[in-house]
């Protein structure tokens, strides 16, 4: 009889430990920003990638007036939404979009910074055409986070 009420027991354990790893493999994990999603977020390109991405991506511009300057995020406020800013401020629309920092040749620590120059490259499509650009943005540390400034057109045209 006590042989079966450990089996019994063990068969509960070995049960609940299997619903434990189901339900939590269930979980929605957060992606991640940047190449292979590893981009630090104390850095500036994090910054960067997340103020396009909510620029293009979101339905509203809370994270991206968040993540700009009180100059920037002035002129934000008076676009009102994303497809303003995508025509007016960055001259550049999207249906979709793959935005990737350009950090070549820079070996640095930005910890100590207080200004930056990031240069992305934007890929994606608009009506179903094929659209490639880059795009520099100054950004500045205010209170330890990096805040994006202001949007360069296309230095290279």
């Amino acid at each position: 009889m006590k042989v079966t009420q450990m089996n019994t027991r063990m068969w509960y354990a070995l049960l609940g430990l299997f619903t434990v790893l189901i339900l939590s493999a269930c979980g929605k994990k957060e992606e991640g920003i940047g190449r292979y999603g590893m981009l630090d977020e104390s850095t500036p390109e994090y910054t960067t990638v997340a103020f396009l991405k909510s620029v293009y991506e979101d339905d509203n511009l809370d994270t991206a007036i968040s993540l700009s300057s009180e100059k920037l995020s002035r002129i934000l406020t008076r676009y009102h939404t994303n497809s303003n800013v995508q025509r007016h401020l960055l001259n550049l629309k999207y249906d979709t979009v793959t935005i990737t920092p350009q950090s070549a040749g820079r070996v640095g620590r930005n910890e100590f910074a207080e200004k930056s120059t990031i240069t992305v490259f934007l890929s994606g499509t608009y009506n179903d055409d094929k659209i490639e650009d880059l795009r520099s943005l100054d950004l500045i540390k205010e209170d330890g986070e990096w805040k994006v400034n202001k949007v360069h057109p296309d230095a290279y045209l």
